[in-house]
């Protein structure tokens, strides 16, 4: 049999990133202690990667790789906002690592190609590409928590994050075995057209749903899949916390409708009903039992929680308005995450990890600036006009309600007004309470640039969101 060569144009991006992880690592080896070779090698990677995904940007579908790997718009978008977001972990992280003995070539080469798994995962269009970007990243992931060897707390947290995410990954599998068998196909397209045309044992779809979407679950963190979020952020340092938080919530968003609005868009009733109680636990329990946290990344932890619970009220409308509000939704969240935890990364110096809320106290008397930029970030987090997270919320709110979820949108509503305590309980603490630390705050001239750019984007994307909705709702409709 003659073997046709499939068109590598559409993976381009993937095949420069993975290349030059390999020369990220060989040039850690060779440059001795000079780390910031790897470091700048790594951000030239990021903006490389970039330009690929633009050059290589039609805005047509392409497919790849015997229809296993799809380029289109919404993949390209949500690449170039991953690059993005690394891009600003690296800078936020260079001083914070550099203090803890953690900025070497393996932190920047596991940072790279746990984001070729993420880029995986947006193009993927079969269960079994799906399935190995998802390992990519989550391998990577694992080896991340576990980087500062000589800390207990964080080999504790790889422990639980890897046995959890072995199961998940199982349930996964499991699930996609068992719609391959009722189905008889593993390309996401040709599963969606059985379904319809009435092939496979319901029963067995069924089954094999609720597989799926007990893995999607556990990779988005959502109730009652969440246990391993809350000790993964606290236990891991805090850079590592941010990659967690950030960029791979971008991919978990294009694994879900990929896989529920591309491949299973007939069971659409079916998964709705089992995303309506994930997203109403969520909620309930990531809002609720950060009010009693008093460690800001397990605060933030449940944050997320019930955060990724608004994400879900996008995808069960089961439309494409639904979807382009999610992936607005992840994009603001993303950047609100990256801002947090950054502002903890500036407070924390050597020997001193500024986790605990009352590590916030008095902020605005050392730095006004500073505090603003957090209380930005606070106030967009918790829903507040004017900043981006009241649009964000207010979106998959109307996505809700347009699908006919009236008591969903009221519920989330009311969460969000509990989730709105612990947000304002830190900015009190900024501007309210005396300092417990007069000591100067000390941030690389490139870190306090991108800080106060994050903050002030918050805002500005509150004032002016129409721009990137317009683009999300966009690549959704020109995709799905």
């Amino acid at each position: 049999m003659a073997f046709a060569m499939p068109n590598l144009t559409p993976a381009l991006p993937e095949i420069f990133v993975l290349t030059m992880a390999s020369v990220v690592l060989m040039a850690d080896l060779f440059s001795g202690k000079n780390r910031f070779v790897a470091y700048m090698l790594t951000q030239i990677t990021l903006l490389g990667a970039a330009w690929l995904t633009v050059s290589t940007s039609g805005g047509e579908i392409v497919h790849t790789f015997s229809g296993m790997f799809v380029d289109d718009v919404m993949s390209d978008v949500l690449k170039l906002m991953t690059y993005i977001a690394v891009s600003a972990m690296l800078v936020y992280s260079r001083s914070y690592l550099q203090l803890r003995d953690l900025f070497r070539g393996e932190f920047f080469a596991l940072v790279l190609f746990a984001m070729l798994g993420m880029m995986v995962m947006i193009s993927a269009n079969h269960f079994i590409t799906l399935y190995m970007g998802l390992e990519i990243l989550s391998l990577c992931l694992y080896s991340l928590v576990a980087l500062q060897r000589d800390s207990a707390q964080a080999t504790e947290a790889a422990m639980k994050y890897f046995v959890l995410g072995a199961l998940a990954s199982g349930l996964l599998l499991y699930g996609m075995s068992m719609i391959y068998g009722a189905t008889g196909h593993l390309e996401l397209d040709k599963v969606a057209t059985a379904i319809q045309q009435g092939d496979g044992n319901r029963t067995i779809l069924t089954f094999g749903l609720v597989f799926l979407v007990a893995g999607l679950a556990f990779k988005l963190g959502v109730v009652p899949f969440h246990m391993w979020i809350p000790d993964v952020y606290q236990g891991a340092p805090t850079a590592v916390t941010m990659f967690i938080g950030s960029a791979p919530k971008i991919a978990a968003f294009a694994f879900v409708v990929r896989l529920l609005s591309e491949g299973l868009p007939t069971l659409v009733h079916d998964w709705q009903g089992m995303l309506i109680i994930l997203a109403l636990l969520s909620m309930a329990i990531g809002n609720i039992t950060a009010i009693a946290q008093t460690n800001l990344k397990r605060m933030l932890a449940y944050s997320t929680i019930s955060h990724m619970g608004f994400l879900l009220l996008g995808v069960l409308s089961g439309n494409n308005g639904g979807y382009g509000a999610s992936m607005f939704y992840v994009l603001v969240y993303v950047m609100m995450s990256l801002g947090a935890f950054g502002m903890i990364m500036l407070l924390s110096r050597q020997g001193f990890e500024a986790e605990k809320l009352e590590d916030f106290k008095g902020l605005n008397q050392r730095s006004p600036w500073h505090a603003f930029v957090m209380l930005l970030l606070m106030f967009s987090m918790a829903g507040v006009p004017p900043t981006v997270g009241f649009y964000a919320k207010l979106s998959v709110l109307n996505a809700a309600l347009s699908a006919g979820f009236v008591w969903l949108a009221v519920a989330a509503v009311l969460f969000s007004v509990i989730g709105a305590f612990y947000y304002l309980r830190i900015i009190k603490l900024m501007y309210f309470d005396a300092p417990q630390d007069d000591s100067r705050i000390q941030a690389q001239p490139d870190m306090n640039l991108l800080l106060s750019m994050n903050g002030l984007g918050v805002l500005a994307l509150g004032i002016l969101p129409q721009p990137l909705m317009a683009l999300c709702v966009y690549s959704i409709q020109h995709s799905l």
